[in-house]
């Protein structure tokens, strides 16, 4: 990797933590958490393995800096498909295929692999906060639909996705199954509200 260069010493520090971020983001999309080390990361990036140290106290807390970083671009494609929708039932249909078209793009691939990270809870806390926040605008589109329970609701749905998200990591079909799981979860949601998921919770037509 070319040497990075900044203006100040403060932005120096956080381009080359940026850095070492991604190098640890692509040994990730291997698939497998534990090629992500010092010693590799520092191999990527051309630094010395005792120099990471400057940038992160441990392995977690740079498998957690991964998190953080893929995170914005994770909510930010499930957003954009559900505000390109019009009523709270194509949002929910946006919701189940963005994100599994996440999983065809290989983003997936990090979420899987950190999810055998056996290291401290630092992980499973930036993992948890970035669950957190791809079940908001569903959550969101719940609520405007009159859900009772929109947050239990949410994370049931989320079950459709993940089921899934395994169906087609195990080679099935992606057109196949996309469509079939945005027809279950529209469906399973028309059930629970007792009216059309075009409607509002007052009745009326969503606009």
């Amino acid at each position: 990797m070319p040497r990075i260069s900044a203006a100040t010493v403060v932005e120096h520090h956080a381009q080359q933590r940026l850095a070492l971020v991604r190098a640890a983001r692509a040994l990730l999309e291997g698939g497998d958490a534990e090629a992500v080390t010092f010693t590799a990361v520092a191999r990527a990036t051309g630094l010395a393995r005792n120099s990471v140290y400057k940038y992160f106290p441990g392995r977690p807390e740079l498998l957690a800096a991964v998190v953080e970083d893929a995170m914005p671009r994770w909510t930010e494609a499930i957003r954009a498909g559900m505000s390109a929708a019009g009523t709270p039932r194509e949002r929910i249909a946006a919701y189940v295929s963005s994100q599994l078209d996440l999983v065809r793009s290989g983003e997936h691939r990090i979420a899987q692999a950190l999810a055998g990270v056996r290291d401290t809870g630092v992980v499973r806390e930036s993992a948890a906060r970035a669950h957190r926040e791809l079940l908001t605008p569903l959550i969101d589109a719940l609520v405007e639909l009159g859900e009772e329970d929109p947050r239990r609701t949410a994370l049931l749905l989320q079950g459709i996705v993940n089921a899934a998200t395994t169906a087609i990591e195990s080679g099935d079909d992606h057109t196949a199954v996309t469509d079939r799981a945005v027809r279950m979860a529209v469906a399973a949601i028309t059930g629970a509200t007792g009216r059309q998921t075009g409607e509002t919770a007052n009745g009326g037509p969503a606009d």
